[in-house]
């Protein structure tokens, strides 16, 4: 196992921490105002659309995507550390066109799309010119269990109608989402794992209503988690993705990448957040003494920069058993990233902002946000529980089949 960074990794890692204390660092309280005077909380500022075109320049753009056609052709290994620089800033990932949800669907459409499929709408998204949305959770399942999964896409003629309703449908908001990949029903019997779909829905699509945004913790994220309306929402049949019942198997293969950018993205955060509780901790007295020369607070510290490592090393070994043995070979390695990624990120945020004071919970600070969307991700792409459970289930399974 190597977990040497190559010289390619090394060179973008330079260049995109160059771009990041030049460019996105200094960008962050100009979008923060930007935004608040808007007057709109899903308002794309300007500073992104500049930054989009300084990351380009630079050659930091696409970098998630393997292709070298379309993208930086870097491989899971060399990607994970970039992706961590990208999450200690929340504007970061969108200026290297980077984001969520938009990378999952690239790679769908990069693995499964039609040349039609692609023209239109992989190629703008390439290109920064539009956002996307990926649909799969549902209010009235336990979408969990994406077998459970009600929304029906059915064949009529030359066409699939919709019907059913969406929630958390992230990048809805975002005023230049202009598709959905959503995922739905085309069967009711047969194995429960074919009878998924996923489907391209322009928003402009008559039968589509977003319906609201949806906060977390009481904040509006900008790019928007939406519950969203589909009435007889009627799309040609050219816009299925892959086949009819091929819809499980795209969600597998557009989640297990997704994690990875998700755990190492989480984990720049921590880091951020390590660094301002050291910070802090130095900065502030009490009874005589900067609070860095507690006892406690210098546990803190500690724990975090340990946990922080553990979570690094499971994150890159992820990533290099993705790069050598495939997704498959991989799953309980993901899993175990998934459940264990989101978890130290949550604890040294919580750390840093109890160093803040109340300053912590402000929202003087980035802290109470960044915990806020972070908290998210042990509900996103699976919660803690059913990645723990698939763990265990491997764990078991020689156990069980010699009748331990």
């Amino acid at each position: 196992m190597d977990f040497e960074p190559s010289a390619r990794c090394i060179e973008y890692k330079d260049r995109l921490t160059a771009f990041m204390d030049e460019h996105v660092y200094p960008a962050e309280p100009v979008y923060e105002q930007q935004l608040r005077e808007s007057g709109n909380p899903h308002h794309q500022p300007a500073i992104i659309e500049e930054l989009k075109t300084r990351a380009r320049d630079a050659g930091l753009w696409n970098m998630f995507l393997p292709d070298a056609e379309h993208g930086a052709g870097l491989s899971n290994s060399d990607y994970a550390p970039l992706a961590e620089i990208l999450g200690r800033s929340r504007i970061a990932s969108e200026a290297c066109n980077c984001s969520a949800p938009d990378t999952g669907n690239m790679e769908v459409l990069h693995q499964f799309a039609t040349p039609e499929q692609k023209d239109r709408w992989l190629v703008p998204l390439l290109e920064g010119e539009i956002r996307s949305s990926f649909a799969m959770t549902e209010p009235d399942v336990a979408s969990s269990d994406a077998t459970n999964i009600a929304m029906r896409i059915e064949r009529d003629g030359d066409d699939y109608v919709l019907n059913g309703r969406k929630w958390w449908t992230s990048g809805a908001m975002h005023p230049h989402a202009r598709i959905m990949i959503v995922m739905g029903k085309t069967q009711t019997d047969g194995p429960r794992h074919r009878q998924q779909s996923q489907i391209l829905v322009p928003f402009d699509t008559p039968g589509v209503t977003v319906m609201r945004n949806l906060q977390v913790f009481g904040y509006d994220d900008q790019e928007g988690h939406a519950e969203v309306d589909f009435s007889d929402v009627r799309v040609p049949a050219t816009s299925l993705i892959a086949g009819e019942g091929d819809g499980f198997m795209i969600a597998q293969a557009r989640l297990g990448p997704g994690r990875i950018h998700h755990c190492m993205r989480a984990l720049g955060a921590a880091e951020r957040a390590l660094e301002a509780m050291c910070a802090r901790a130095v900065a502030r007295v009490t009874f005589g003494q900067p609070i860095a020369m507690r006892g406690n607070v210098q546990d803190w510290i500690a724990e975090s920069r340990i946990e922080i490592e553990m979570a690094r090393l499971l994150t890159l070994k992820a990533a290099w058993m993705m790069d050598t043995v495939g997704n498959r070979e991989a799953r309980m390695e993901i899993a175990a990233i998934k459940v264990a990624a989101p978890n130290v990120a949550l604890k040294v945020l919580d750390r840093a902002i109890q160093v803040h004071g109340g300053g912590g919970v402000s929202g003087d600070f980035s802290l109470a946000s960044a915990y806020a969307h972070l908290r998210t991700l042990r509900l996103a792409d699976g919660p803690d529980e059913v990645h723990k459970l698939s763990i265990a289930r491997r764990e078991l399974a020689p156990h069980v089949s010699r009748g331990d």
